[in-house]
C-alpha cells in the first residue's frame, strides 16, 4: 500500500512523470528490440512495443516545451555560483547550466519542423539539440569525477580518518555523497552513448547501436535516477530528455 501511495505521488508531480515514463519507454525500447532482433515469432509484439517507446518519447518532447522558463530561472538563481567554494565545479556547473538552456529551444526548433509549424531542417536542430545534451553530459561527469575524487580524498586524509576531528554522521554523509555522484556518473556516461548514437553518422559510434541497446542504456539511466529520487524522496529533480 505504501508502495502503491508512493507512485500516485511521483505521478502527481511533473518530474517524477516524466521520470517514470521515461523509464516505461526505455524498457519497452529494451524488450521490443530484444524481440525484434532475437525472436521472429514475436517480432510484431516487439514492433508494438518500439511503436510504444517513440510515442512516450514523443508525448516528453512535447511536455519539454514548458520547461524553458524553469530552466532559466534556476540558471539565473544560481548564477556564476557565488556559493560553491570549488572553482572547478563552479566553472563546469555554470558551462552546463548554460549548455541545457540552449538544449530546450533547439529542441522545440526541431519539433515544430517535425510537425510542419516551422519550414526548417528540423534534422539540423535535433543534431544540435543532442549536441548541447551530450555537453553537458561531458560537464556533468566531469563535476562527479571531480567530486567522488575530493571526496575520497578527504576520507582517506589520515588527519581525518584517526581523529575525533570528523563525526560518524558526517562520515556516513560524505559517504553517502560519494555514492550518489558515483551513480550520477554512471547514469550520465549511459546517456551520454546515447547522445553520441544520435548525432550525425561518421561521429564515434553514431547510429551504430541497435534499439535493445539504447533501451539497454536508457534503463540503466533512468532506473538510477528513480532509486536516487526514491532513496532521497525528490521526485522534482529534472530528468534527462
Amino acid at each position: 500500500m505504501a508502495a502503491l501511495s508512493g507512485l500516485a505521488s511521483a505521478l502527481e508531480s511533473y518530474r517524477g512523470r516524466d521520470r517514470l515514463i521515461r523509464t516505461l519507454g526505455y524498457c519497452c525500447q529494451l524488450v521490443g528490440g530484444v524481440l525484434v532482433e532475437q525472436c521472429p515469432a514475436r517480432s510484431e509484439v516487439g514492433t508494438r512495443l518500439l511503436t510504444l517507446s517513440s510515442q512516450l518519447s514523443h508525448c516528453r518532447t512535447v511536455l519539454r516545451l514548458f520547461d524553458d522558463m524553469a530552466m532559466f530561472i534556476y540558471t539565473k538563481q544560481y548564477g556564476l555560483g557565488a556559493e560553491e567554494e570549488d572553482l572547478f565545479v563552479r566553472g563546469v556547473s555554470v558551462l552546463g547550466n548554460l549548455a541545457d538552456q540552449l538544449y530546450y529551444p533547439c529542441e522545440h526548433i526541431a519539433w515544430a519542423a517535425d510537425a510542419k509549424i516551422l519550414r526548417v531542417d528540423s534534422a539540423r536542430w535535433w543534431t544540435l539539440s543532442t549536441a548541447f545534451w551530450g555537453l553537458s553530459l561531458l560537464l556533468g561527469i566531469a563535476r562527479s569525477l571531480w567530486m567522488v575524487l575530493k571526496l575520497r580524498q578527504r576520507l582517506r586524509d589520515p588527519a581525518v580518518a584517526f581523529t575525533s576531528r570528523l563525526p560518524r554522521s558526517k562520515r556516513r554523509a560524505l559517504e553517502a555523497q560519494v555514492q550518489s555522484e558515483v551513480l550520477t556518473l554512471l547514469s550520465n556516461l549511459a546517456d551520454l552513448a546515447n547522445a553520441v548514437h544520435w548525432l550525425p553518422p561518421g561521429v564515434l559510434w553514431a547510429g551504430r547501436f541497435p534499439p535493445w541497446l539504447v533501451g539497454l542504456l536508457g534503463t540503466v539511466s533512468s532506473l538510477l535516477s528513480v532509486y536516487q529520487a526514491v532513496r532521497a524522496g525528490d521526485w522534482t529533480e529534472a530528468t534527462a530528455p
